[in-house]
């Protein structure tokens, strides 16, 4: 008898809570590439693995194929489709370093030019109230499909060289670089999730409400000079963030 069954003293959690205590697992599974060689294995097998019933496994390859990460085929079982990539958030890299290995990534530029800098943004970047910045806007699509959509401010003196052309086929992180004679050092981040507003939802392609993944971003150069505060909506069914952590010791 499974440990989901309400019946058992101290096991009266809904099956639904079991359902995504297995989804959580086989995310990681599938989206790590456990299951690319076959279809996923048969739920009574899942079941005995993660000693839950099989209604629970149903539940949480429901969850699963909700997310579109994966899909029932007749005939061949519950098969992996998502397409996602990682995101590593250990090093400060452009998304092209990023994501070199899983295809090209290509910029369209939709907008860039000097804009009266918001007050928060200019204190972000250390200058003045009513400073002008240069203001960037991209959509990046890896292998021809839209991944991430960039609104970028860039210091005056950073952004003043730049050009579409640059910038449609160069990581803006080499293009700072270049600019300030000297390499960046690092940045702080913060990520969040959000809904895809009208303009996000069209320009990404994605239903209006969908789950993105914000990624907020000041980036420093090496003597410490904030120059580029981004905010980063990526497609949520496209990107995973993976990092590692390390505990200091006291």
């Amino acid at each position: 008898m499974t440990s989901d069954n309400p019946a058992l003293p101290g096991a009266r959690r809904l099956r639904a809570d079991r359902a995504r205590q297995v989804a959580d697992v086989l995310r990681r599974q599938v989206l790590g590439g456990a299951y690319t060689a076959g279809p996923l294995p048969h739920e009574d097998v899942l079941a005995e693995e993660f000693d839950a019933s099989r209604n629970t496994v149903r539940e949480a390859l429901d969850l699963l194929r909700g997310e579109g990460l994966v899909r029932r085929v007749p005939g061949s079982g519950t098969i992996v489709v998502a397409d996602k990539v990682p995101h590593g958030l250990n090093r400060l890299q452009g998304l092209a370093e990023t994501l070199h290995e899983h295809g090209e990534v290509v910029n369209e530029v939709r907008a860039l030019g000097p804009v009266r800098a918001p007050g928060p943004v200019a204190r972000r970047l250390g200058l003045p109230d009513g400073s002008e910045v240069v203001y960037v806007e991209r959509l990046r699509r890896l292998n021809g499909l839209p991944l991430s959509l960039d609104l970028t401010y860039l210091a005056p003196d950073i952004g003043a060289g730049l050009d579409a052309a640059d910038l449609a086929h160069t990581d803006v992180f080499r293009l700072i670089e270049e600019a300030a004679g000297q390499p960046l050092g690092g940045a702080d981040i913060t990520l969040e999730a959000v809904s895809a507003d009208a303009h996000s939802a069209t320009v990404l392609e994605v239903p209006r409400g969908s789950a993105l993944l914000m990624l907020e971003r000041l980036t420093t150069l090496a003597d410490g000079r904030p120059v580029d505060l981004e905010y980063v909506r990526f497609r949520g069914d496209r990107i995973t963030m993976q990092g590692r952590l390390l505990r200091d010791t006291p």
